[in-house]
């Protein structure tokens, strides 16, 4: 959804001026909330419990920037790639707007102003989150919604736990690394979730109609329609002590028949690596498996189930987080199915008054089989960050990354490698 400067600058003066009277409210905390700073730091879902009490109409404008410096080196076997300037990226920027409009109904609306892949501003979507049923009658079905939450919205998928410590343009800052995951999987669709919350055990079934971009248009002549895509969650997660924190989910994913899956290619920001590998790609030094038939060819349905576990421990200041993710499909015109496998370990040492330093290491590797054949990535980052306040982060971080596989030879991908500095400022609030 495109937005000119022009239509931009007339909203927000719409908006102040409607809520002038309210300025005062913009900075205040806000019922089943995430933290858009440093207390929001393996936050994931948003709170089930809240102590802020709702007195009215609550509006808060945040925002993210973020900018990198990057010194990267690349290489490959044919020896096609052109080097790479040590310089700075181009700087990315969020607008958030999130409204308390009545107790336990919250809005959010997250618009990038500055990508990599869009100069110009556009929404990235928006979602209601309802956590009390006061507006139908104060205390309606009160003791269900202690335990019940419902979602709906163009929204982020709930599926894994890589989603909330990833970067989503310039909110950076509750991603230790600089980078996301190899096989990132992110995507924006017309969806439904409902939450169940239980003493730390957690369920949430969602339903999404399975579109990036949406449209109204018949595609009959395909004989074909893209079906509702059902995904869920399950897990426990409990701060057992004040110095043990153990959290585990399992989450699922399956789209039955589908024109186009988004859910590793969804994110349009851009990749935090530029132009590695392929030039002027902004998903540079990502991969994103597809199980849909390309341009040109013909007209197919695709079909994928993917599933994800994530453990994440929390001892003190030393924290661990594991990734396995499984993901396979086809084309249902097509015989073969592919599969890919996706492998990540954290490990990072918070500490410092507040744990305001951090220093760590991720590993990340991602293997499976194209049309063309084996393929397998991997990734090593090692590096830390300094919170100067609770909404100022810098990064420091050590990368590289390296392709193999019969599925790369006689391409970009055969035998190549990128490795280098990366340094990032993030500032969140």
């Amino acid at each position: 959804m495109k937005l000119s400067t022009k239509h931009i600058t007339l909203v927000l003066i719409t908006f102040f001026v409607s809520v002038g009277s309210a300025f005062g409210q913009f900075t205040r905390d806000m019922q089943y909330f995430q933290y858009p700073d440093q207390r929001g730091l393996n936050q994931f879902e948003a709170p089930f419990k809240t102590d802020v009490e709702f007195d009215g109409l609550n509006i808060r404008i945040g925002g993210a920037n973020t900018l990198q410096f990057q010194a990267l080196n690349q290489d490959n076997d044919v020896g096609s790639l052109s080097d790479l300037e040590s310089n700075f990226n181009l700087a990315t920027s969020n607008l958030d707007l999130d409204v308390a409009l009545a107790n336990g109904v919250r809005m959010h609306l997250r618009t990038y102003l500055s990508s990599q892949n869009h100069t110009e501003a556009y929404v990235k979507g928006g979602f209601l989150q309802v956590d009390r049923l006061d507006f139908i009658q104060e205390g309606f079905l009160g003791g269900l919604m202690d335990k019940v939450r419902f979602k709906v919205g163009h929204m982020e998928l709930n599926y894994g736990d890589n989603h909330f410590r990833r970067t989503d343009n310039a909110q950076a800052i509750h991603n230790p690394f600089v980078g996301n995951y190899i096989m990132d999987s992110f995507t924006t669709e017309v969806a439904g979730e409902v939450y169940y919350y239980n003493e730390g055990l957690l369920a949430m079934f969602g339903v999404s109609n399975g579109k990036l971009n949406q449209s109204v248009t018949d595609a009959a002549e395909n004989d074909f329609k893209t079906k509702p895509s059902v995904y869920g969650k399950l897990g426990f997660d409990k701060q057992v002590n004040p110095d043990l924190r153990v959290r585990l989910t399992g989450s699922i994913l399956n789209i039955a028949q589908s024109a186009s899956i988004y859910l590793y290619s969804g994110d349009r920001a851009g990749s935090r690596y530029y132009d590695v590998i392929t030039p002027d790609n902004f998903r540079a030094g990502r991969f994103a498996p597809s199980f849909t038939p390309g341009f040109g060819q013909p007209a197919a349905p695709g079909e994928m189930t993917a599933f994800m576990i994530n453990p994440f421990i929390k001892y003190q200041g030393l924290e661990f987080y594991g990734v396995f993710e499984n993901t396979s499909g086809k084309i249902k015109s097509a015989d073969d199915r592919r599969t890919f496998n996706q492998y990540g370990a954290e490990l990072l040492y918070r500490f410092g008054a507040g744990e305001d330093l951090y220093i760590g290491g991720r590993y990340n590797m991602v293997d499976g089989e194209m049309t063309s054949g084996d393929t397998e990535i991997d990734r090593f980052n090692i590096g830390g960050g300094w919170f100067l306040t609770k909404n100022v982060l810098a990064k420091l971080e050590y990368v590289t990354q390296n392709y193999d596989g019969a599925g790369y030879e006689d391409t970009d991908f055969q035998g190549a490698s990128f490795d280098g500095v990366v340094i990032e400022a993030v500032i969140s609030f």
